[in-house]
């Protein structure tokens, strides 16, 4: 009993194998034969390649300009300072005595203490009026503290406002602003450019989605007659939707080579103007390029694309082909 199972087991397996075998042999001849077949006709195949990458290049290339945005805000965020305006009447010692005071508060990394004097010799050598100032008989500029909140509080803008707060009620302090306001700005600026990428993304996705399903339609009215024979003598939709499926995918996996090509050269021709603008404001900052995650990322929703527009369009038109 036991030697006839092991029979039947030793025959059904190497039947499993070749059945396994022929299916993924199958699937790779179709693979090269729908390539063979956009390689026959190339001026075309390029044309919607071409439609399809600079569809995909669009938000893919507002999308790293946006992560670079972000990184160099971030090192704006990091010099948060809010500026504290002393009462005129404020002597020199008690403001040194309210400077020691407020660097013990937990929520401040550092205090910078400008005097009246100071301020004004600051403001003779940056504004270009040092004679006009010369002729005043009083200072009229007042002491200032320059406060620096930890990270942790610049992050959090309700605490960073709580601290600025904080310094406001302080009857010594006559004004109090945070000079980073603009950041919050640009933050909330961004966060709308951030969501109109989004809908951007969508909207040229389904675009993608068009011009894949399109394309494929023209190609099953083409080999209207052949798909009509095959279904004659026995084929499944399941074998003549193959090699359309494949051929989505070549699209889509050409149209995301090309969307990657595509913004690394539009970031490498900007990068360099880029950079000499930064350094007109004292600063260094390198445009970084598409990363590898991004382009696999647009590498895979392209070939998503590319398939599902086939698969919408194979779906739809082969069940208006029947053989009469």
């Amino acid at each position: 009993m036991n030697n006839n199972v092991k029979k039947r087991h030793n025959q059904i397996r190497p039947g499993l194998t070749t059945l396994l075998g022929s299916y993924f042999l199958r699937h790779i001849q179709v693979f090269f034969y729908s390539l063979g077949q956009l390689s026959r006709t190339p001026v075309s195949t390029l044309m919607t390649c071409m439609v399809i990458g600079i569809a995909l290049a669009l938000p893919t290339g507002l999308h790293t300009l946006l992560k670079n945005a972000q990184q160099l805000s971030g090192g704006w965020e990091s010099t948060a300072q809010i500026s504290v305006f002393l009462n005129r009447n404020i002597r020199t010692s008690q403001a040194q005595k309210l400077k020691s005071d407020i660097q013990n508060w937990p929520d401040v990394i550092s205090v910078h203490y400008i005097s009246r004097e100071q301020a004004l010799i600051e403001f003779q050598e940056l504004s270009g009026f040092g004679d006009a100032l010369k002729a005043l008989n009083t200072n009229p500029l007042p002491s200032v503290f320059i406060v620096k909140p930890k990270l942790s509080s610049t992050s959090d803008e309700q605490a960073t406002q709580r601290l600025l707060n904080k310094l406001r009620n302080l009857k010594q302090t006559d004004k109090a602003q945070l000079d980073m306001q603009w950041v919050r700005r640009l933050y909330a600026i961004m966060n709308i450019v951030e969501r109109g990428v989004l809908i951007l993304s969508f909207l040229l996705a389904l675009a993608v989605l068009l011009v894949v399903g399109n394309t494929i339609r023209l190609a099953i009215q083409n080999r209207y007659k052949e798909i009509v024979v095959m279904k004659l003598i026995g084929g499944t939709d399941a074998f003549i939707r193959r090699p359309f499926l494949y051929t989505g995918f070549w699209y889509g996996l050409f149209g995301g080579i090309i969307a990657w090509l595509l913004v690394s050269f539009a970031l490498l021709s900007i990068s360099q103007p880029l950079e000499k603008l930064t350094m007109l404001y004292q600063n260094q900052f390198e445009l970084a390029n598409i990363s590898f995650l991004t382009v696999l990322i647009l590498l895979g929703i392209s070939i998503f694309l590319g398939l599902a527009g086939s698969w919408f369009a194979v779906g739809r038109h082969l069940r208006e082909i029947e053989p009469q």
